[in-house]
């Protein structure tokens, strides 16, 4: 019986890329239907009731919701390039680093670029994650080292989604000169085919920045 595997998201999101990317590191075939948030599909609130979020990988019919417990599925279930490393206590810090990413840097990253009463606060936040980040680097061409693993998956947003929100926004948050290592990562993944060949292009997600900023600023 062939394996099926579809995957409910939303095109242009960095989370559904962070999947669509564990996909294709493993070679599987797979569906994308997909998801309209304004308009919720039935087949979203039955596969994922209790957030009603995406993405939603659907493997045999079986959900799995969640990214970053997706991308460890998706990782144990199929051969290929490994995610994880085998090693517990470096499968530990992968795990730490990921949950990191999105506990302690996606907020302040994001709030960094609009005006409004946060924005200062959000800006001191996220140069201290930002340090943090960069110090862990190290030498390291990815956080996972040599190669892409689950802390870089989970990063994507800070490579490709915050640099051109940056630009749009005119705030310089992240830069070579105050994070090196971490800048230089960011080249790294903007320039690894298999991460290219999912985000959105350029201009569309410029586009949909600038929209928001006009959203905003008619408030």
């Amino acid at each position: 019986m062939a394996e099926e595997v579809k995957l409910i998201s939303l095109k242009g999101s960095p989370f559904s890329c962070r999947v669509e990317t564990a996909l294709k590191m493993k070679g599987v075939q797979y569906e994308f239907i997909a998801e309209d948030l304004s308009n919720k599909s039935p087949l979203l609130l039955k596969y994922n009731p209790v957030h009603k979020k995406i993405p939603v990988l659907l493997h045999n019919g079986k959900p799995i919701c969640e990214s970053l417990l997706i991308i460890e599925y998706i990782d144990e279930t199929w051969k290929g390039t490994p995610i994880l490393p085998q090693d517990p206590y470096e499968r530990a810090r992968a795990r730490f680093w990921a949950k990191f990413m999105d506990d302690k840097c996606l907020q302040p990253l994001y709030k960094s670029c609009w005006e409004g009463e946060e924005q200062e606060k959000a800006k001191e936040e996220a140069s201290e994650v930002l340090k943090i980040l960069d110090n862990e680097l190290k030498d390291k061409k990815f956080f996972g080292g040599d190669s892409i693993g689950l802390a870089d998956l989970a990063a994507n947003f800070i490579g490709y989604w915050f640099i051109i929100l940056q630009e749009v926004t005119g705030v310089e948050v992240l830069t070579k000169e105050k994070f090196p290592k971490l800048w230089e990562w960011t080249n790294e993944v903007v320039n690894c085919s298999i991460i290219k060949e999912n985000v959105p292009p350029k201009h569309e997600l410029a586009t949909h920045f600038q929209a928001r900023l006009k959203a905003v600023a008619l408030k």
